[in-house]
């Protein structure tokens, strides 16, 4: 459950329940988690990239490896 929507979702339901200053506040907070999470998903991007790279370097070594051992 995200606590900056349950926010949002009480201020809908009543306009009252919430505070003007709990609404800057959670927006604040949510742009903060956004970056966050969007920076984690970048990192988690880079390290999927540098592991196919790898993952190609290896398939590389061993198709040479197999094409000088059958002698093509």
């Amino acid at each position: 459950m995200n606590k900056h929507i349950e926010l949002v979702k009480k201020w809908l339901d009543d306009p009252s329940s919430v505070t003007v200053k709990e609404l800057k506040e959670n927006a604040k907070a949510a742009a903060a988690y956004a970056a966050a999470d969007a920076y984690d998903d970048a990192a988690n991007a880079a390290y999927a990239a540098a592991d196919a790279a790898a993952d190609a370097a290896n398939a590389a070594y061993f198709v040479k490896k197999y094409e000088e051992l059958v002698g093509e």
